[in-house]
């Protein structure tokens, strides 16, 4: 009766409204959501935002600045589910939450020293634990995966994982990154769209709206932040000037290759899908006609030298 009491008042005296439950595999819809926390804390109004997950868009893909909003919104979008789930009312205008088995989040940088295990391993291990476990049903929370490593270590581990949880889970996915490539990736997978958190330029100049949109933003802002943190004016113009290089001479025409490979549909086969040859298919059928039951050891040996001299 105490939960239940404050779950109440909470609600009541903060405007939250109370959620529609659908079935399994229903369309995940939030008007006008908010963070409980952060609004509870923030000594501004907090701006909310719309969430569309399911039918025929499972996927999104945010960017934008840091500090712009993109976790608070991954973050917002789980905890209205939660609460939904656990029968309270949620700070949203409308929300309709379909029932959902698994909440997986992969957020935040933590390491383990005790047990030899850095932020990047930790990142991975989280990763692949919602890889293996996550459903159809299933809300999959992911931001800033691969940041831990190299960028081009990072980037291929982030494009692998966005197709795998699109073309092998097709959960409903809200997946925050820096890496601009899978900008591209995500314009051509069938149930996949971009979003960004928006940012008003002027004079040289940012200033943070807090409003996620529809499609991507190919720029974090890092230098445009790293100079309202007080970096000296020599640092910054030599990182602008770098990263000018580095985007023209190295990151543009590998994204361009590597897209052409990206899977469209995910009826077809997926990065993750080996091709067999015609060798390949046929010692799978010798192998699948073999009765396992009644077959002795040495014929055992002679059926396999058969499949390797197999041409």
């Amino acid at each position: 009766s105490d939960v239940l009491l404050s779950l109440s008042r909470l609600a009541e005296s903060n405007g939250y409204t109370r959620p529609v439950i659908g079935e399994f595999g229903e369309a995940l819809s939030i008007k006008g959501g908010r963070h409980p926390v952060v609004e509870s804390i923030s000594a501004s109004s907090f701006v909310p935002n719309d969430t569309e997950l399911g039918g025929e868009r499972t996927a999104a893909v945010i960017t934008g600045p840091n500090m712009g909003g993109k976790s608070t919104y991954l973050r917002q979008t789980a905890l209205i589910a939660l609460m939904a789930h656990i029968g309270s009312f949620v700070p949203a205008e409308f929300a309709h939450i379909p029932l959902i088995d698994r909440i997986f989040t992969r957020v935040g940088a933590s390491d383990n020293l005790a047990h030899g295990q850095s932020t990047f391993m930790v990142e991975m291990q989280e990763t692949a634990h919602i890889l293996h476990y996550a459903t159809d049903k299933s809300l999959i929370i992911l931001d800033e995966v691969g940041r831990g490593t190299s960028t081009y270590d990072g980037v291929s581990l982030a494009w692998a994982i966005l197709e795998f949880i699109h073309n092998e889970l097709g959960a409903k996915l809200l997946f925050a990154t820096h890496y601009h490539e899978l900008i591209s990736v995500a314009d051509r997978l069938a149930h996949a769209s971009n979003m960004s958190v928006a940012v008003k330029e002027a004079d040289g100049r940012i200033a943070f709206l807090y409003r996620v949109l529809p499609g991507a933003i190919d720029r974090s802002y890092g230098i445009e932040v790293a100079r309202l943190a007080g970096l000296p004016a020599s640092v910054i113009a030599k990182a602008q000037a770098t990263l000018s290089e580095l985007e023209e001479e190295v990151v543009e025409p590998a994204v361009v290759r590597r897209v052409a490979a990206t899977v469209v549909d995910p009826q077809q086969e997926s990065l993750f899908t080996p091709v067999r040859d015609e060798r390949q298919h046929r010692v799978l059928k010798r192998l699948e006609e073999v009765e396992v039951e009644k077959i002795t050891p040495l014929e055992a040996l002679q059926k396999l030298d058969e499949l390797k001299k197999m041409r």
